[in-house]
């Protein structure tokens, strides 16, 4: 009996202990955190959320910080009057891997479809795609705005676009062609309609305006709207997200490219593909659309919205830098100074000599995945399509940019001189001669014009110094 008694003691005394442990930890736990808040009369600062920051986004590479020679290094051709050849350094960032897909870009062109066709049903209709209400409002009464759409129920649309099986197709016959705008016996969605609105601050306006007692926030905003105001000069069109397919017949008027206007962006053979037909104000409105997509993920994980950097066109710089993949004066991504590997195949789709599209292995573009990578693992960096970047086209820039990420931006308005409107566009394309393959070598086309040669990919800045430090 006294065993079993002196069990009974010594357990009540562990659980004691471990109890006094336990409230001991409490208490200094609580000590501590109050001496973190500032209650000593301390500076101990205020310390934002601690999150990851460290995982590739899906699809990209990570380009680590560094330095290497930017600009003319090998041969050139007369008058191009390409800048100087400089030592640049660069801070870290993620890229796409390849050039964005005619998929990934219908998954663009799809949500503002789905967001516009759902803000069009009607306060009672659209509340079966909305966020329920905030705390204090009516039930089932929708948040409002394409930001509170819960995507989960639109799904993959066919509740939403169906006109049968309790579907609310039905009530969206104007976003089909109609009249004599439709062939008889087919649906088809009306394309004029998807048109992307949204707003940024420009911080370009904000830094030159700074100091400037006059001015207000709104007067730093750009805005994309349906309805511009035509008296504010930060006020442009809403953007047309569809690519123009007719680009095909456009950019070659004796050539029969009708299979490609009417198959290359909708057709499952060119799901992997590049797009194409997209100018550089939808690339830039595709970026918008990937970041805010991103929030809306950051926001259900309880993370702040800049958890993961705004998407952006690369600059020019970025782009060389990036293609150079961490070598040296290479004259191509992938080395050089040869077109073709050891075994005599192209490294590249691109017009081979005097207009051999075929060797290459694609008369047109090929798969985003052909040809092996550079060594920062990016596909594509040279031929296939030319690729929008960020920066400016103006030769009389390249004095004055810094050492350090360079780069010179300017968004014109539509009642600018067309010269103001020229973007760099770089790696060449299917339909250029090897020149423009090489890493040094840009271009420019006007932000407003879309063609059959020119796609984009994205970049991410890395928030820190490099993803293999602790930040």
């Amino acid at each position: 009996m006294s065993i079993l008694f002196d069990k009974i003691v010594t357990k009540l005394l562990d659980e004691t202990m471990r109890n006094l442990y336990i409230f001991g930890f409490f208490i200094a736990a609580l000590i501590f955190s109050s001496c973190k808040g500032g209650g000593q009369g301390e500076l101990v600062g205020v310390y934002n959320k601690k999150f990851r920051n460290n995982k590739i986004p899906l699809g990209m590479v990570y380009i680590p910080p560094g330095r290497t020679l930017i600009g003319v290094s090998d041969e050139d051709i007369s008058n191009s009057q390409g800048a100087p050849s400089r030592m640049t350094s660069f801070s870290a960032f993620f890229m796409d891997q390849t050039e964005i897909t005619n998929a990934e870009y219908r998954q663009f062109v799809n949500w503002v479809r789905d967001s516009i066709a759902v803000t069009s049903l009607g306060p009672t209709t659209a509340a079966n795609f909305y966020k329920p209400a905030p705390a204090g409002g009516a039930a089932g009464t929708p948040v409002g705005g394409t930001r509170n759409i819960d995507w989960r129920k639109v799904g993959n649309g066919s509740l939403l676009w169906s006109k049968k099986n309790g579907g609310f197709g039905a009530k969206l016959n104007d976003m089909y062609y109609s009249g004599a705008d439709a062939i008889p016996g087919r649906n088809e969605i009306d394309i004029r309609k998807l048109k992307y609105a949204y707003s940024y601050v420009n911080s370009d306006l904000a830094a030159e305006y700074r100091q400037d007692p006059t001015k207000r926030r709104q007067d730093y905003i750009m805005t994309y709207t349906d309805l511009p105001d035509p008296n504010n000069p930060n006020h442009h069109p809403s953007v047309a997200v569809y690519p123009d397919t007719l680009v095909w017949k456009i950019d070659y008027s004796y050539s029969q490219n009708d299979p490609m206007v009417k198959t290359y962006f909708n057709h499952p053979s060119y799901d992997d593909y590049p797009v194409v037909g997209v100018s550089w104000e939808q690339a830039s409105a595709f970026c918008v659309w990937r970041t805010r997509f991103y929030e809306s993920v950051a926001v259900a994980r309880k993370q702040p919205l800049n958890s993961r950097p705004e998407y952006m066109l690369p600059s020019d710089a970025q782009f060389e830098y990036a293609a150079r993949g961490g070598n040296v004066k290479t004259k191509y991504p992938w080395g050089g100074p040869y077109v073709r590997n050891t075994k005599g195949c192209m490294q590249a789709n691109f017009k081979v000599g005097r207009g051999n599209y075929s060797d290459d292995g694609g008369l047109y573009t090929v798969n985003v995945k052909s040809y092996f990578p550079n060594d920062f693992g990016l596909y594509n960096m040279a031929g296939n399509v030319s690729e929008w970047t960020i920066t400016a086209y103006n030769q009389s820039a390249a004095p004055m940019l810094l050492d350090f990420n360079p780069n010179f931006t300017y968004v014109a308005k539509t009642t600018d001189n067309k010269y103001l409107k020229r973007k760099v566009v770089r790696g060449g394309s299917w339909k250029d001669i090897g020149f423009f393959l090489q890493n040094s070598v840009g271009t420019y086309e006007y932000q407003d014009q879309s063609r059959s040669y020119i796609g984009f990919r994205c970049v991410s800045s890395y928030p820190g110094t490099d993803i293999t430090y602790r930040n």
